[in-house]
């Protein structure tokens, strides 16, 4: 037997289907077939048995869409210089978007972040220089309350996790405090 599989109104294909295919293989059958120029995407299926003798496929939906942009565009990165409280510097790609603790886990610097970024502790709290300290977006009061905990606390101290990375941060240097380091 053959099912149907529709592309868009204008077009239509066959495959092979029998018994023993299972839908994984047969959605990567469709798929290989799938010709048209916008990116498909299959959205639903649906195998049922018509009767103990065939096995039909009901429903294979097709949705096509256009994107503007590459689906694997690459990350914009700056980088950013940590300072650990040995004064060793770590110079890193931080990607654009991404809070300042995530990208110091992601390097294996050591910054704790012990509630998880939930604004719940100060040990993600980071020293910035008072030019960068200027440029970074205003505090809220529950991240001023959590710093009232933090030791070294300075007149530029922010919690890592409240940071998110923009791309005039090029460059940027942020000390981690010896909190017990």
């Amino acid at each position: 037997t053959r099912v149907p599989l529709a592309h868009n109104a204008s077009q239509t294909s066959l495959i092979p289907y029998s018994k023993t295919m299972n839908m994984a293989s047969l959605l990567k059958s469709c798929s290989s077939r799938l010709t048209s120029p916008a990116t498909n995407c299959i959205r639903t299926h649906t195998a049922i048995t018509a009767n103990r003798k065939t096995a039909t496929l009901q429903r294979l939906c097709i949705r096509n869409f256009h994107q503007s942009t590459p689906l694997h565009e690459p990350k914009k990165t700056v980088k950013i210089i940590y300072i650990d409280p040995m004064d060793k510097e770590i110079t890193v790609d931080a990607e654009v978007g991404r809070h300042l603790l995530d990208i110091a886990h992601d390097h294996n610097i050591e910054l704790e972040g012990a509630c998880g970024a939930e604004l719940a502790c100060a040990t993600c709290h980071l020293i910035f220089e008072k030019d960068v300290y200027d440029t970074l977006s205003e505090k809220e009061p529950e991240e001023d309350d959590m710093l009232d905990m933090a030791f070294e606390l300075t007149d530029t101290s922010r919690l890592g996790c409240q940071i998110t990375v923009t791309e005039d941060m090029e460059g940027m240097r942020v000390r981690i405090p010896d909190d017990g380091y």
